[in-house]
């Protein structure tokens, strides 16, 4: 999740305010080493999940398992080649339309892989015990 939301931020913060040099030194930072950090921790974390929750039942658990996958496809057929094809485009200063598409479709699956991710973090934390749902307020009037 901190990749996710340092990709993200800095993003977004680089190209508000950033030049084109700096939003392709950014792009590159994100490939390498970036994409050597996330890679491995989405896998080992994926990974871990599955291992720990192979034998766990219930709703928050197959909710956890129905997410994994999509945050996987996200990363590895959405954000990487976007990733990618970005610090390509950056580096031989192609800021056209097309990179700032492809920019849009970056942003917005970094934004749903987070999502699902605090989901899935939230679901662990109350199936281990450590987050509660909040009391529903009492309706009954006095």
């Amino acid at each position: 999740m901190l990749c996710i939301a340092t990709f993200f931020i800095s993003t977004v913060l680089t190209e508000l305010l950033g030049s084109h040099a700096t939003i392709a030194q950014l792009k590159s930072l994100i490939v390498s080493p970036g994409l050597w950090i996330m890679i491995p921790a989405m896998a080992a974390t994926g990974g871990s999940g599955m291992f720990l929750g192979k034998s766990r039942k219930g709703r928050l658990a197959d909710q956890k398992k129905k997410r994994m996958p999509i945050i996987a496809a996200n990363g590895l057929l959405v954000l990487v080649p976007c990733a990618l094809a970005l610090n390509h485009w950056a580096a031989a200063g192609a800021f056209d339309a097309a990179f700032y598409v492809v920019q849009c479709v970056e942003l917005i699956a970094g934004a749903v892989n987070f999502s699902l991710m605090v989901l899935n973090a939230r679901d662990g934390l109350r199936m281990a015990g450590r987050s509660r749902v909040a009391p529903l307020a009492n309706s009954k009037i006095a």
